[in-house]
């Protein structure tokens, strides 16, 4: 996208634009994905939610976790609970345990989205089923800052597939294997240090171990750029 309508799209919109998320577009922009991945910064990340209808539900908790050289960044984390505008008890309580007690006296999304934003800074971003955390991130992004976040982003479910297939030859049915795509199955499969499930933080740890074992695992290793693992769809 050439940068004049790019900078227009950005600020055209009603509603004024949050400087970081215009800080996130900037630095999108001229990020280089022709670079080997040793040489990027990602940054790992996970959210929790009050259930998955992306019309009415809500983030509830994001974790990161940021990886430089190929190396986890374990003093580097971002972690934070957010208070939802809706009911603070939902089904999906049983699974993450945040207690509404936990959940009354946290953050309003629109004052923990600019502090993740600023902590992801220029880094691309990660996360297992990626699609999914970045879709409830970007919708509260652009009801609460004017915007979304532009950063480029990897799957790591996507890049184990495609490890899965180059293993195991062109005929691999992936259907037959949904169950072996969640996180901690192949973080078992893959004998990977195990963390708690379902909290954001320990689940961006979990993801970030998972997505160093596939770089140094899939042909391009850590000399294929951020494009060539971006071109990667899995199946």
């Amino acid at each position: 996208m050439p940068i004049l309508k790019f900078i227009r799209r950005l600020f055209s919109s009603k509603q004024p634009t949050h400087p970081a998320i215009v800080a996130n577009n900037l630095i999108s922009v001229a990020s280089d994905k022709d670079l080997p991945v040793r040489d990027c910064e990602f940054v790992v990340f996970d959210t929790e939610l009050t259930g998955l209808n992306q019309r009415k539900d809500e983030i509830i908790a994001i974790g990161a976790v940021r990886i430089k050289n190929v190396r986890i960044c374990c003093e580097d984390t971002f972690y934070a609970l957010i208070k939802p505008l809706g009911k603070l008890h939902t089904p999906s309580t049983l699974i993450h345990r945040i207690t509404p007690g936990e959940l009354l006296g946290a953050e309003p999304i629109d004052e923990v989205l600019p502090r993740f934003i600023d902590f992801c800074g220029g880094a691309f971003l990660v996360g297992h089923h990626v699609s999914l955390d970045l879709n409830f991130v970007n919708r509260a992004c652009d009801s609460y800052l004017g915007g979304v976040i532009q950063s480029s982003s990897l799957d790591t479910m996507r890049l184990a597939m495609a490890y899965k297939a180059s293993m195991n030859g062109p005929y691999f049915d992936h259907r037959e294997k949904q169950n072996s795509y969640r996180l901690s199955s192949l973080s078992e499969e893959f004998h990977l240090p195990k963390f708690a499930e379902h909290n954001a933080l320990q689940d961006a740890l979990q993801t970030a171990y998972l997505f160093i074992y596939l770089i140094r695992k899939m042909r391009y290793g850590d000399t294929g750029t951020v494009n060539d693992y971006l071109k990667i769809r899995g199946r």
